[in-house]
């Protein structure tokens, strides 16, 4: 995959900016039958990164997000092609990382549309879009989640995230 500067203006908006809007359009997407991961939306995310119904999606939603806003600007997807959310970390290159030490000092390196990256260990994770920040506070929208914030839920829904919560390994910045 060929890097792209994923910051750069792009007709007014930026990817990550137009990958947003998008992930905003999902909001209320839901697994049928509930727990199945898996429904028309869910296939379409799981299908973009090579996957069949029934695994889980959060990485893929992110992933089909970028993919939609890349193909609206004619530009590749800087997203890391993966259904996991700790392998789109380890696999996505330094310069576009934020780490949580950088965003704790600096809150203000972060911009809406940037994707989160929390760890469980042993390689189980859970990731989203952030929507907007307020101090230390990530307004985020996630794929495979619930109201009770869960990494294995099954819709797409907005959320609180704190900058210093002990899960969050970073911060892909597109």
């Amino acid at each position: 995959m060929a890097l792209i500067n994923p910051g750069n203006d792009v007709g007014g908006s930026t990817l990550a900016t137009l990958a947003l809007q998008i992930a905003q359009g999902q909001v209320g997407q839901c697994e049928k039958p509930i727990g199945s991961n898996s429904g028309p939306m869910v296939n379409e995310y799981l299908k973009a990164v090579g996957l069949n119904p029934g695994y889980a999606w959060c990485q893929a939603f992110v992933y089909w997000c970028y993919q939609h806003a890349a193909q609206q600007i004619k530009s590749a997807n800087p997203v890391t092609k993966t259904g996991g959310a700790v392998d789109c970390w380890h696999k996505t290159a330094v310069q576009f990382k934020i780490t949580q030490a950088e965003a704790l000092r600096d809150p203000k390196i972060l911009q809406p549309g940037y994707q989160f990256i929390l760890s469980f260990g042993n390689g189980a994770g859970h990731t989203g879009i952030i929507e907007k920040i307020e101090g230390t506070l990530l307004y985020t929208i996630e794929g495979n989640s619930n109201n009770n914030g869960s990494r294995e839920g099954y819709e797409v829904v907005r959320h609180q995230r704190h900058i210093n919560d002990k899960l969050l390994v970073g911060i892909i910045r597109y």
